[in-house]
């Protein structure tokens, strides 16, 4: 509590992207993943063009002019949706004695973004065990073809699929060649790209080659992060790679970047899935040291400590600090505490954080309750856990 302390009472500016590494640096065992940045899906891409479209609406408050405009947008998605279901259709078909190329080409289907993106991820949520090679060859073909039509470039979205088809389909050379292309056609790496490369690298046993490459790279583009470590550690941490993590963040330093509130989250959780309890709070009094607050994320591993450690003292304390700094606490907060200290045995104290939840009017969620009674089972309360209503 002392490092906490020590940190002042900055209020904290939260980051667009928190969510997603809250839920990741949680780790909790009821939560999804959450952090799957493999490829959007087609519904994201959809309501992308309809943003496009509503801010071209908001220019003219005829309503009939919007009814227009409303009905152009649905006619041109369902189109794509009916020439991308005639492009897998072909494609199904390709074999000795059908040219799938040949017969695109009769389709008169024009390739669009939108187009690319619904047939290659058609391919990508068919592929199994046993059409692997296949779904890699036609998703190659359809992508060449694309490429060779007149008024069309990809974009690095279309070759992130491809590439993750690649990555399903453990067609690990094709993957880096194609990477290679993008690279070469002046499109940027960007922390997708190493999103999708580290997971079947890490597979295969060659992360850490991966990593010095883009750390060295000068085309990787690492938006939204504030530098290329930043985005690399992310990465690392969707994996769980926390031994890369920290080879990485020794690389930084001696590189003279400077650490940030997330650099400081990501490396601290890291070495505290490691066991290494000092460290971690040698870093957290560093990053006191060095003017940076704990941040709604840097709480939750706090409280998670704290919880497992059967610390409810302290973790009413640190719930009591993170009000002053003006951060109330989340459902998602007083559930990482309660869960922690459940597996730490201490259910009175479960029991307490639970009514404290209610009683700040934070109301409890399906994750919290079957934290709670998931704990009572464990501890052989059946009755105590069948009186837990949701």
């Amino acid at each position: 509590m002392n490092s906490v302390t020590l940190l002042g009472s900055k209020r904290v500016h939260k980051c667009s992207h928190s969510l997603i590494i809250l839920r990741r640096l949680c780790n909790h065992p009821f939560d999804g993943d959450g952090f799957e940045f493999i490829e959007e899906p087609l519904k994201k891409l959809g309501s992308d063009y309809d943003s496009t479209v509503d801010e071209r609406l908001h220019v003219n408050e005829d309503w009939g002019f919007k009814q227009k405009q409303f009905s152009l947008r649905k006619g041109f998605l369902e189109t794509v949706k009916l020439d991308a279901k005639r492009v897998l259709e072909v494609l199904r078909q390709d074999g000795p004695g059908l040219d799938a190329r040949l017969v695109l080409g009769e389709l008169h289907v024009r390739p669009s973004g939108l187009l690319v993106r619904e047939v290659l991820f058609g391919i990508l949520k068919n592929i199994n065990c046993q059409n692997k090679t296949r779904c890699a060859k036609l998703a190659y073909k359809f992508f060449v073809w694309c490429s060779q039509q007149e008024g069309y470039q990809h974009t690095v979205n279309a070759y992130h699929l491809v590439m993750s088809i690649y990555a399903e389909c453990e067609e690990f050379k094709a993957l880096w060649r194609l990477v290679d292309e993008m690279i070469e056609k002046g499109l940027p790496a960007t922390a997708r790209t190493f999103n999708i490369l580290i997971r079947t690298c890490g597979e295969a046993g060659l992360a850490k080659n991966l990593v010095e490459r883009f750390i060295k790279s000068k085309t990787f583009n690492f938006r939204p992060f504030k530098h290329s470590y930043n985005a690399i550690l992310h990465g690392l941490l969707v994996l769980n790679q926390y031994k890369l993590i920290e080879w990485v963040y020794q690389q930084m330093l001696l590189d003279g970047f400077p650490s940030d509130i997330l650099t400081y989250n990501i490396v601290m959780y890291a070495k505290y899935r490691l066991g290494k309890l000092d460290q971690f709070h040698r870093l957290l009094d560093e990053m006191g040291r060095n003017g940076f607050s704990p941040d709604f994320h840097t709480f939750n591993i706090l409280l998670h400590v704290l919880g497992k450690g059967d610390k409810p003292l302290a973790a009413l304390n640190l719930l009591n600090h993170m009000r002053e700094m003006g951060i109330e606490p989340t459902v998602l907060h007083f559930t990482t505490l309660i869960d922690g200290l459940s597996r730490a045995g201490n259910l009175d104290a479960c029991k307490y954080f639970f009514d404290e939840m209610i009683k700040n009017e934070c109301r409890p969620d399906v994750v919290a309750y079957t934290v709670m009674i998931t704990g009572y089972v464990v501890a052989g309360e059946i009755e105590k856990a069948l009186e837990m209503k949701i």
